[in-house]
């Protein structure tokens, strides 16, 4: 008869609803969230049915020091307590930025969606984390034409940036390149100044979404904490029913990439 509990297997748990804290640039107790919790861990050698609680288990040990400032290191607890080669830990969360409307000086919160992932072997138990990010913004149209008075329009973009790091990355660090880069940020409100403001900008320049991922790209490269970083930019042009895609990421297997 075949020990089923000898095998190889795959365990795990998804979206775990919990509060938690993770670190904001702008308030170092860190911003409170509801984070999805997905653990997935690579268990040799015999499998019981009570691995599962204790997923559960873990995670209430470090209900008061979950989060991204800590992750790295409690990885481990679970890398050792569930006996495993592998563990995949990920963080999905919402997390809100407060930003300033470009006439009318008007405050309002933006929500982005974020990733914190941190995976590690029993062979090398070294932390490898990463950080990803949704960060929606306002590019030129492609089918515009500058040429032609009123010709230029714009398109919503949702740039998703990811980033392998040795140091902790704030969101509101990405949040900020990408706004800088962009055609115009995205706002949760705007006064009808601010609006006046934006459609003029979108009629009046010319950014596309080539242009604001390549300026992206250069910046994050320039970034020596940053050891791999992929941004992938989804855009929903007004006259389609599709999204077109544009990305680019650092090859880990190129040690130069380009930047000077």
């Amino acid at each position: 008869m075949v020990d089923e509990k000898k095998f190889l297997v795959d365990v795990g748990m998804n979206d775990l609803p919990f509060p938690m804290r993770v670190i904001s640039k702008v308030d170092p107790e860190g911003q409170f969230t509801i984070a999805d919790i997905s653990i997935n861990a690579r268990i040799m050698g015999e499998f019981e049915a009570r691995w599962i609680d204790k997923f559960i288990s873990i995670v209430h040990e470090h209900k008061d020091r979950i989060g991204t400032k800590t992750l790295r290191a409690n990885i481990l607890d679970y890398l050792d307590e569930l006996k495993a080669t592998t563990v995949k830990i990920d963080f999905n969360y919402p997390f809100f930025m407060e930003k300033t409307t470009p006439v009318s000086k008007e405050r309002c919160l933006v929500r982005y969606l974020c990733t914190y992932s941190v995976k590690v072997s029993s062979i090398n138990r070294e932390p490898k984390v990463f950080f990803k990010i949704e960060v929606p913004a306002i590019t030129t149209y492609p089918a515009s034409d500058p040429t032609v008075p009123g010709g230029l329009f714009g398109q919503l973009s949702l740039a998703v940036i990811e980033v392998e790091s040795s140091e902790d990355i704030y969101p509101e660090e990405i949040v900020d390149i990408v706004d800088r880069n962009a055609l115009s940020p995205v706002y949760s409100f705007l006064t009808k100044e601010d609006q006046v403001y934006i459609i003029q900008k979108v009629h009046r320049e010319n950014i596309s979404s080539v242009v604001m991922t390549d300026k992206i790209k250069r910046e994050l490269t320039a970034k020596p904490y940053i050891s791999w970083y992929s941004v992938k930019c989804s855009n929903f042009g007004m006259l389609h029913s599709y999204s077109t895609i544009i990305g680019t990421e650092k090859s880990m297997w190129v040690p130069f990439s380009g930047h000077e």
